[in-house]
């Protein structure tokens, strides 16, 4: 797990390395163990490493071919990398290292373009021909690692943090329909623009070329085509599961897991303890007051016979009011909810016992986790009049949840799309009516995100354009403290795998995620197996901004507004709101979040 920058000059100007370097110090706290930067004329990569297999120089980057004629800087892991050099080396390879990146390189040395079918990772790389000039990267399947660019017609920079960009370039102009999305539909990252109008994100699944001054963009991996594996059963599932875990304990550091409470990490712990017999496992997870929102102490509790090591941490509201602003220069972007600050906490803490940790990722977007997928699979079966299993399906739903909310998202799914957008800026009353007006049209998140057709679909529309904001988060708040997060439910054949599964694999009997919970009976607690709720690293947030310094911060925020806020938000509104929120009328927490975050940002970007 490392940073890599870089610059590639389209006129005839030779690449500064003062750039690099400016670039490459922004994001230190990726790669604190080494550095180093290749310049070559008009292409210069920058690079910093933070060790985490074979931790001798020779894993040192940028990392020359033996022949000199490849050049590579690689962010990520290549989990396959014993079973893939094993394959090189009948091909006649000879390794100096014991480490993937020399895997990648020769990899793609021996098979092109074609060797990122061959890979069980996270990546984000950059690989230069000195010999052709030609330069080629890629990125993972799904996205976990980043990688962000910025292209004029004299040169292209690369880096996987935005900051990197800021220490090289003038003021960003900002992107405002990504404001729009964000405070309307609580939404980021769902295709590959940002909040800036003109930083982009290589797409997951994609690659690039450069040659001849041309910059080329394709894709390599598209999931909707590679969902159409033979069905499996949960024995099988679980051995495919425990497989990926095994994978992503790889490691010459210590590992831990980032405990919630929920049934995703909780399966990946009892895995790592019960099937892989790794007793000595560290876990992290932030707990609160016993009753408070967001607290998972009496889930945690429950892997206390599993995990001999378990650390704590207590997020506050006060420990939010004073990490503010390290939080939103850490995450470059605004976030819609604090619980990305309870996960900040928890890599906090992890940074004391463990340099990789393994947690649920990518479990709630393949097994239909989120409660709103009760809607999607409730509209597949009524336009598919399938209606005896939907009602008994509805039964079973109530009777669990005692909520009419599966029904509701099922009836707000199947509006015309015009309507979704309206009700949708309905609930956040605060928008400026001009500023609604302009960005509530042709929305990639209604079209495809509250669209699908069916929950398969739904299921792979989260992978395209809904899963990458969660990784986006897990990876900057893993990295600013020098973690590498490692999600073992995005293994390409996990995923594959589930996604080929027949719709009653994700939702039966008012359950979701049944495969799973079928797979891990023996291997999980019962109380957290059969748990239907779904909190994560939540937060008490509500009670958080009622604190007296909070009140003094948000009131100043809507009093005094700067102008760019003052154009998406309406103050008066907002102020009522919070009012209302303050003698515990209503609850707009998740709103006032993104005020707090929003005004910040927008105050260290310079407006």
């Amino acid at each position: 797990m490392c940073g890599i920058v870089g610059e590639i000059r389209f006129d005839e100007n030779a690449v500064d390395s003062q750039n690099l370097n400016r670039m490459m110090d922004s994001i230190r706290h990726r790669g604190p163990d080494d550095s180093g930067i290749y310049i070559d004329g008009s292409v210069g990569l920058g690079f910093v490493r933070l060790s985490i297999i074979d931790l001798s120089s020779a894993g040192h980057q940028p990392m020359v071919s033996d022949d000199g004629e490849y050049v590579l800087i690689f962010n990520g892991e290549i989990y396959n990398y014993i079973e893939l050099r094993e394959e090189l080396i009948k091909e006649g390879f000879r390794f100096k290292s014991k480490t993937d990146s020399e895997v990648l390189l020769k990899s793609y040395i021996a098979w092109g373009k074609e060797c990122l079918h061959k890979f069980n990772g996270m990546w984000a790389f950059v690989i230069y021909n000195t010999k052709t000039k030609e330069i080629f990267g890629a990125r993972d399947r799904f996205g976990i690692k980043p990688f962000y660019y910025y292209k004029d017609d004299n040169r292209l920079l690369f880096a996987s943090e935005i900051k990197a960009f800021k220490s090289v370039l003038d003021k960003l102009d900002i992107n405002k329909r990504a404001i729009f999305n964000y405070l309307v539909f609580n939404r980021t990252d769902y295709d590959n623009t940002t909040f800036y109008k003109d930083i982009f994100k290589l797409p997951h699944g994609s690659c690039f070329t450069v040659k001849d001054g041309k910059f080329e963009i394709e894709r390599w991996y598209n999931l909707k085509d590679r969902c159409n594996k033979e069905p499996i059963d949960a024995n099988e599932y679980l051995n495919l599961l425990t497989t990926s875990v095994n994978l992503r304990l790889r490691s010459d550091v210590p590992v831990g897991v980032c405990l919630s409470g929920g049934l995703d990490s909780s399966t990946i712990a009892s895995i790592i303890v019960k099937k892989l017999n790794h007793k000595d496992i560290n876990s992290f997870s932030a707990v609160y007051q016993k009753g408070q929102i967001g607290d998972e102490s009496e889930y945690i509790d429950e892997m206390r016979s599993y995990i001999k090591n378990m650390r704590f941490i207590t997020p506050t509201a006060k420990s939010l009011y004073e990490d503010l602003h390290d939080l939103i220069t850490a995450l470059d972007e605004p976030v819609p909810t604090t619980s990305i600050y309870a996960q900040y906490c928890v890599m906090k803490l992890a940074k004391e016992y463990a340099v990789v940790t393994l947690d649920g990722q990518g479990a709630d977007e393949q097994l239909a986790g989120y409660h709103y997928f009760y809607g999607f699979y409730f509209k597949e079966l009524l336009k598919e009049l399938h209606l005896t299993k939907l009602l008994n399906e509805i039964y079973y739903y109530l009777k669990r949840h005692k909520s009419l909310y599966g029904i509701k998202t099922m009836l707000f799914f199947m509006l015309p799309n015009s309507l979704k957008t309206k009700l949708r800026a309905k609930v956040a009353s605060y928008i400026k009516e001009d500023f609604y007006n302009e960005y509530s049209k042709d929305n990639v998140i209604v079209d495809e995100l509250y669209s699908s057709k069916s929950i398969k679909e739904a299921l792979i529309n989260h992978f395209e354009y809904k899963l990458e904001h969660l990784l986006k988060w897990s990876d900057l708040n893993s990295m600013r403290f020098s973690i590498e997060s490692r999600v073992p439910f995005l293994d390409y054949r996990v995923v594959e795998q589930t996604l080929s599964l027949p719709s009653d694999s994700y939702i039966k009997f008012g359950l979701t995620k049944y495969i799973l919970r079928e797979a891990i009976k023996g291997v999980v607690p019962k109380k957290i197996r059969l748990r239907y709720d779904k909190t994560g690293f939540e937060t008490p947030q509500d009670e958080w901004f009622r604190e007296d310094f909070f009140k003094e911060l948000i009131f100043d925020i809507l009093d005094n507004p700067n102008s760019l806020f003052s154009e998406f938000v309406d103050t008066k509104a907002a102020k009522e709101m919070y009012k209302k929120h303050l003698n515990r009328e209503i609850n707009c927490s998740k709103d006032i979040w993104k005020w707090i975050n929003l005004s910040i940002w927008l105050e260290k970007e310079g407006y």
